[in-house]
């Protein structure tokens, strides 16, 4: 089990490339935000070589994750929940994790049941500038890439709910 804190953010029109740093304020990768239309986002290391990716397919609700060699490993959806945020995050040939949040929170918990914490995140600023997010992983479980994907995958996935394309999930 490994305790590591990631901070990385969104840029202001959903787009481009941003960096990814550990708490020690080292850049550890990249994030390439694909374009605001697209949602799709690909974590880079440090050479800028794509380590897996996170995108919405055609006419799809449901984020995938694809690592390096574009195989799907995961797919994130919303659940329908009327106080709280819940969405589960279906890890292929893993387990399925459970997302879960307060209704007006902006702190997330993951559970790989319903009781095991295998990591939190939070959007900690983005009133008026591109949101930030930390991301704190408890487990060896799931890579950070596909941690840093399942928190971009749930903002995409507000951001969807938010615009009024698909009602089916909470909002942030």
């Amino acid at each position: 089990m490994r305790n590591e804190t990631l901070y990385f953010n969104e840029n202001f029109f959903s787009t481009g490339i941003t960096d990814i740093y550990n708490e020690a304020k080292e850049k550890v990768g990249k994030l390439d935000l694909k374009s605001m239309f697209s949602s799709g986002v690909d974590v880079l290391d440090l050479q800028g070589n794509i380590i897996a990716s996170g995108k919405f397919p055609f006419l799809s609700s449901k984020w995938k994750i694809s690592n390096q060699s574009s195989q799907e490993i995961g797919s994130l959806r919303g659940r329908f929940s009327l106080f709280s945020k819940k969405y589960e995050y279906d890890a292929y040939g893993k387990k399925t994790f459970y997302i879960k949040a307060g209704g007006f929170s902006k702190l997330y918990e993951v559970f790989k049941d319903e009781t095991t914490l295998v990591c939190k995140f939070e959007k900690i600023s983005g009133f008026f500038s591109s949101p930030v997010f930390r991301l704190e992983s408890f487990t060896s479980e799931l890579s950070p890439e596909e941690l840093i994907l399942i928190v971009m995958g749930v903002h995409a996935i507000q951001r969807r709910n938010n615009s009024g394309t698909n009602s089916a999930s909470a909002t942030m």
